[in-house]
């Protein structure tokens, strides 16, 4: 039995848990046609460990996006990415991220292409942290809740709490008692808070391959970096305009550095942060992946 014929299952945990059915036709199709070794790992030690002990077999994740983010992290991390294609049978919720890059959904027709598929070498995004993107990543704007909305909370509270703790058999705290409930109970008129403007404007340096794109003094509302081909990102600046809408900036780069205020971003379903910088560099056809023809 040649090698691509033997496999190595790791069946996440948060796929047995929310779809135990579909777990188990990945298993059944994938076990009629080749030599399987299952895995349940119950963390990501566990899930490590099965990684470093795979040999010769082919690895094959049965989970959500998550899961096969944290395959590739680990391979990343071992210097093994190179020489471990991964497949993938989506199982979960999450599931933008196999979708995006190809890989067929429900369990039947996505063990079909780990079978029948052949790999594809795709680009990959690194920071100066050894943190990957395979998909897309997401700097969205700061913001924050309002002193108001907070001010609102603890008023509420606290009338709610003086009501239950008043004695009722004063006539007098009855009025009270009464008094507050009707002013519980009103409509409440268009507030400050409910018309505010969204989110704040991000202030962010963005650099492509050592070129200014956008500076501090151009607020933006977000920034969008997505592997691309041949080695290069696709990077998306969309700018905050007055009036008019202002014209996205596109620009292609192998090297990215954003820094500014502390922001948070979405790696793929991961949000991480806050930080000052961050650096990505494309890792051209860093990984592979098995599709269907």
């Amino acid at each position: 039995m040649s090698a691509r014929d033997q496999l190595l299952v790791l069946i996440d945990p948060v796929a047995r848990r929310t779809d135990g059915e579909s777990v188990r036709i990945a298993k059944d199709v994938l076990g009629a046609a080749a030599s399987v070794r299952v895995c349940l790992p119950d963390g990501p030690e566990d899930f490590a460990k099965a990684l470093a002990r795979r040999g010769a077999r082919r690895l094959v994740v049965v989970g959500d996006d998550r899961a096969l983010i944290r395959a590739v992290a680990a391979l990343h991390r071992e210097r093994e990415l190179t020489s471990c294609a991964l497949s993938v049978v989506p199982v979960g919720a999450a599931q933008v991220l196999t979708r995006a890059l190809g890989v067929p959904s429900g369990a039947v027709a996505a063990a079909r292409a780990v079978l029948e598929g052949v790999e594809r070498r795709l680009d990959l995004l690194v920071d100066d942290r050894d943190g990957v993107v395979l998909g897309e990543l997401r700097i969205p704007p700061i913001s924050g809740v309002g002193a108001a909305d907070g001010a609102s909370d603890g008023a509420s509270g606290g009338a709610s709490g003086g009501v239950a703790e008043a004695d009722g058999h004063h006539p007098w705290l009855r009025s009270c008692q009464s008094f507050v409930r009707t002013l519980a109970s009103r409509p409440s008129r268009p507030s400050r808070v409910a018309s505010a403007p969204g989110p704040a404007p991000a202030r962010l340096r963005v650099e492509a391959d050592g070129v200014l794109v956008v500076d501090l003094d151009q607020p933006v509302e977000g920034v969008l970096l997505t592997p691309g081909d041949g080695g290069y990102a696709e990077v998306e600046v969309r700018r905050t305009s007055v009036g008019a809408e202002a014209a996205a900036l596109r620009v292609r780069a192998r090297t990215i550095t954003v820094s500014g205020a502390d922001f948070r971003y979405r790696a793929d379903a991961v949000v991480a942060g806050p930080v000052r910088t961050r650096t990505w560099t494309v890792r051209p056809r860093a990984w592979g992946l098995t599709l269907p023809k």
